[in-house]
C-alpha cells in the first residue's frame, strides 16, 4: 500500500489496492478545518439522517475544492462541480483546465463520523472508460486515525457491475469483487446500502444481498466521514480501463443519502432498514 499526502493546509490522501484485475485507488480529501476540530477522536458524532437534497446542505456537507489526491487522479477536486439541481445531487466532470490537471470533477463528504449502522445511496452513476463513480465511508491517517473503509465503486468501463470492498488498518480484506446493477448503474437509479455491524458487514444492490464479512476481527471499528464522489484516472488503465473523454459535461447524480443509526428505526418505506426490521 502506498500513501502520498499532498497539500498540508487539506491533507489529502490515496491508497493503492490491489485487485485480481488490477489496481483500485480510493482518493479521498479532508479540509484543515475539520481535521483540527476532530483531531485525535475516534467516536461517531454523525446522528441519523435523511438527505434527500433539496438544498446542498453546508453543515452536513464539505465539498472538496483546489486540490487532486495524486498523480493518478487526471481531474482537480472543484466546487463548482458540486450542486443540487431538481432535488439531485449532481457531481459533474467537465474538461476544464484547473491548476496541472486538464479536467474538474466533483467530491462531497461529511463533516460528521458515523458509526455502526445503515448507509445508503440512491445514486445514478456515470460511464466511460478511466471514470470512477464512487459512494463508500473512509478514515483515516489525514484524520489522525486508522484507514478503514467500506466502498461501493462504479467503474465507468463497466457500469453493468459495482465493486464492492472493505479495509481495515490500510488494508484491503475484500470482498473486492465486481456483483450484478440490474439495469446498468448509469442508466437509471438504483439504491445502494451497506449495514455495518460490529461483527458483520452486508452490502445490497437495490435491496438485494450482494456481499457480506462475518468475521469480527477483519471489520472496520473506527467511525468513518461518507463519501459521494466522481473522478478520472489516466494511469490506473488495468483497474479503471484507459481514460476516453467524454467529449462534454457529464455529472453523477444523487437522490438521496441516508444513515440509520443501529437500533433506530426505519426512516423511509424504500430503506433497506425497513425490509431487515421486518424479518
Amino acid at each position: 500500500m502506498t500513501v502520498y499526502t499532498r497539500h498540508p493546509n487539506r491533507g489529502l490522501a490515496w491508497f493503492a489496492k490491489g485487485l485480481a484485475a488490477g489496481l483500485a485507488v480510493a482518493a479521498i480529501g479532508a479540509p484543515l478545518a475539520a481535521q483540527a476540530a476532530s483531531a485525535g477522536k475516534s467516536t461517531a458524532n454523525g446522528k441519523s439522517f435523511v438527505d434527500d437534497f433539496d438544498r446542498l446542505d453546508p453543515s452536513r456537507w464539505y465539498i472538496s475544492d483546489g486540490w487532486a489526491n495524486g498523480d493518478h487522479q487526471n481531474c482537480t477536486w472543484s466546487k463548482k462541480q458540486a450542486s443540487v439541481e431538481d432535488g439531485r445531487l449532481k457531481l459533474g466532470f467537465v474538461k476544464e483546465k484547473t491548476k496541472d490537471r486538464d479536467y474538474a470533477c466533483g467530491e462531497v463528504q461529511t463533516f460528521k463520523r458515523f458509526g455502526y449502522g445503515t448507509f445508503e445511496a440512491r445514486m445514478k452513476a456515470v460511464a466511460g472508460s478511466g471514470l470512477n463513480t464512487g459512494f463508500f465511508s473512509f478514515i483515516g491517517p489525514v484524520h489522525k486515525q486508522p484507514h478503514d473503509e467500506i466502498d461501493f465503486e462504479v467503474l465507468g468501463k463497466e457500469p453493468s457491475k459495482v465493486q464492492i470492498n472493505r479495509f481495515v488498518d490500510g488494508k484491503s480484506l475484500g470482498p473486492a469483487k465486481l456483483v450484478d446493477v440490474p439495469g446498468d448503474a448509469d442508466k437509471d437509479f438504483h439504491d445502494y446500502a451497506f449495514v455495518w455491524q460490529k461483527d458483520r458487514i452486508a452490502w445490497y444492490v437495490d435491496g438485494k444481498l450482494v456481499g457480506e464479512v462475518t468475521d469480527p476481527d477483519k471489520l472496520p471499528s473506527h467511525p468513518a466521514k461518507i463519501y459521494l464522489s466522481i473522478w478520472g484516472s489516466d494511469t490506473l488503465t488495468s483497474w479503471m480501463g484507459a481514460f476516453a473523454d467524454p467529449g462534454q459535461p457529464i455529472a453523477a447524480e444523487v437522490e438521496r443519502v441516508s444513515f440509520t443509526a443501529e437500533g433506530d428505526k426505519c426512516q423511509f418505506p424504500d430503506s433497506i432498514v425497513c425490509k431487515t426490521q421486518s424479518q
